[in-house]
């Protein structure tokens, strides 16, 4: 063989490694394992406050356990109209 030819395919050799194997390849899986995973990942789910009807990610609303159920409110000053509400009606 002559040098022309296997530096040619060496280089096809890098090229296939490099598709195979580099660094895209990292990115798609990271994409993957944070998809499906649970490990430790925070997930924003939204949910609605019941006083103002607005949607706020569960990690930042004010939590509150009534009747075995959770409510989830924007701000403290929902939280305090819903017991309010909840007071005049028991």
């Amino acid at each position: 063989m002559t040098p022309l030819r296997l530096i040619i395919i060496g280089f096809l050799l890098y090229l296939l490694y490099r598709l195979l194997f580099g660094p895209g390849r990292k990115k798609v899986q990271s994409r993957r394992k944070g998809r499906g995973s649970s490990g430790g990942a925070i997930q924003d789910i939204l949910v609605e406050d019941p006083v103002c009807h607005t949607y706020i990610p569960k990690g930042q609303a004010v939590q509150l356990r009534h009747d075995k159920q959770i409510y989830y409110f924007c701000s403290k000053k929902c939280y305090e109209t819903f017991l309010e509400k909840k007071g005049e009606k028991e």
